[in-house]
């Protein structure tokens, strides 16, 4: 079995967050630096990457910077090699990165599906498989895999995006099964978000007649880096599901998916747009923050609407302590009706 998390922690765990450079992997890193983590920041975008590590040392952690295109399984390979010989090893790894298309299927070409496909699913299997070819020969350490609502639940015009996240799930629950099997010291376990401010509505290509935006609600990305860095300390646990919106997509999928194939038709065209008549450039091929672009940072242009934190991913977090509070609070109540019966 691994060394505990708060062996780990006194001497700054080796973390790597894969599409660091904005976003929500933007914000997970920071957090892990909050924690005096040494987070090694993986995405394309040298822009924002230079950035992402300014803000990490600033935030009290250590940082190393590795330019890498997560869907070049030896290009990942050798960035994990890079971080093991500069910590000293890994031990936590966030698959984070990303690509989408917002678009109708039949406007989304073959190769910006299988684009999609490769940075989304394909870069989080070369990810898994870098880490643990660290991680196995230690006994330990945990892969976190950055999921949401959609891994479960397809929805319009991000076909080529739910695709990816179904796979990612599918994948991880097999390989989770597998070290069960083996007994390994070393874990898996995903994060289903929700909708989230985050720069890709500005740099995600879209074939939308109008702006590209989130589902309300909304939340901020560092309501998902809190739930990431929560889940790589407890990676025993299968998955977190994040914000009450996640919740209620995830339990109305289960009871009545054909209802919500109707709802979703009705209104998801309109709710992933702003009405503004401008579609987003796209980071498909380059990224947005690459040498000629500019850094985006981990927030998008919602802030005004985005909700700071959610009572339901504190609950996920803490679900011991609140299990705890029910139980003495049921004992309290019983206890004054007993008395109040004598």
């Amino acid at each position: 079995m691994g060394r505990p998390w708060s062996a780990l922690s006194r001497h700054g765990r080796a973390v790597v967050v894969t599409g660091a450079s904005g976003g929500v992997g933007r914000a997970t890193a920071l957090a892990f630096a909050a924690r005096g983590d040494r987070v090694a920041l993986l995405a394309r975008g040298r822009e924002g990457l230079a950035a992402a590590a300014d803000e990490v040392q600033r935030a009290g952690g250590e940082a190393l910077v590795v330019p890498v295109d997560m869907s070049d399984a030896k290009a990942v390979d050798d960035a994990a090699q890079k971080v093991a010989d500069t910590f000293g090893g890994i031990d936590v790894w966030v698959n984070n990165a990303f690509a989408g298309v917002f678009a109708p299927f039949t406007e989304v070409t073959p190769d910006e599906f299988r684009r999609v496909t490769e940075v989304t699913y394909l870069g989080c299997v070369f990810g898994t498989r870098a880490a643990l070819r660290h991680m196995l020969p230690r006994d330990r350490g945990t892969v976190v895999q950055v999921g949401s609502a959609l891994a479960y639940r397809g929805i319009p015009l991000q076909s080529a995006y739910c695709g990816a996240k179904h796979a990612i799930q599918g994948f991880n629950e097999s390989l989770r099964c597998e070290l069960l099997h083996a007994g390994s010291g070393v874990r898996t376990t995903m994060v289903q978000l929700p909708a989230l401010n985050t720069p890709q509505f500005d740099w995600v290509l879209s074939r939308m007649p109008g702006r590209a935006r989130p589902v309300a609600p909304v939340y901020q990305p560092e309501v998902a880096a809190r739930a990431i860095v929560h889940a790589a300390a407890h990676g025993r646990r299968r998955e977190y599901w994040v914000g009450g919106s996640t919740v209620a997509t995830l339990l109305a999928n289960a009871v009545a998916p054909g209802l919500l194939d109707r709802y979703l038709a009705r209104n998801a065209f309109e709710a992933q747009q702003d009405g503004s008549a401008e579609g987003g450039s796209g980071n498909l091929w380059s990224p947005a923050d690459g040498p000629h672009g500019r850094d985006f940072g981990a927030h998008g242009r919602f802030d005004e609407e985005s909700l700071p934190g959610s009572s339901q991913e504190w609950l996920s977090r803490n679900r011991g302590r609140a299990g705890a509070a029910l139980v003495v609070g049921a004992g309290v109540l019983t206890a004054r009706a007993v008395k109040r019966r004598g």
